[in-house]
């Protein structure tokens, strides 16, 4: 076995140890931590398959801003503990069957005889200038640009109906007209009054 072999195998032990420790955790700060630690071994993956950018764009995105909003929301929450790890138990067995399953459809999926060296050669190296950000940037941009634009469409029509959904009217709400605001002179908001000097008493 390779030293790339060994750190493959080494990230890989840790990232499946921090996702068993997001569902077994029993708070929920031990619970968000566990998924950060395996967002950082699946980076460390990512660059051994030299995709910096992935590997770069995931602890960036997910951990420096989406993690940390999660574990300002979870610290913020006054979250019963007890009462949430209540019927545990009962849905252990439902689970395992599910994750059975889930390992199944992964094996004939990925199995020995659809993944692995003997059917994929491993990936070619390259040299120390090359841009893994100009090759994703020219896939993405050639031949998934429909995909691409389709997507974007969506997140902007999911957008707008999350924006619409929460400025509906509601009678309890106070709303603003930007419109009217723009068009209010100093005279509708400000009144001078001219008052007598008072002398200060000796």
């Amino acid at each position: 076995m390779s030293f790339t072999e060994g750190v493959f195998y080494a990230f890989s032990a840790i990232m499946i140890m921090a996702a068993l420790g997001v569902i077994t955790a029993r708070n929920p700060v031990h619970s968000a931590l566990s998924l950060v630690l395996t967002f950082f071994a699946t980076s460390a993956i990512w660059m051994l398959l030299e995709a910096e950018f992935l590997a770069i764009t995931l602890v960036l995105v997910y951990v420096g801003a989406v993690m940390v909003l999660f574990l300002f929301v979870v610290m913020m929450l006054d979250i019963n503990i007890t009462r949430m790890r209540e019927g545990f138990m009962r849905y252990v067995p439902f689970g395992i069957v599910i994750a059975l399953i889930l390992v199944v459809q992964m094996v004939m999926i990925v199995g020995p005889e659809n993944f692995g060296l003997e059917q994929f050669a491993e990936p070619a190296r390259h040299v120390a200038d090359h841009s893994n950000t100009k090759e994703l940037g020219r896939v993405l941009y050639t031949d998934y640009v429909y995909p691409f634009e389709i997507a974007a469409v969506i997140l902007l029509v999911a957008i707008v109906a999350a924006i619409s959904l929460t400025m509906r009217r509601r009678p309890e709400t106070k709303y603003q007209t930007p419109g009217k605001q723009v068009m209010v002179k100093k005279e509708d908001r400000l009144r001078v009054v001219s008052m007598k000097a008072e002398e200060k008493e000796k």
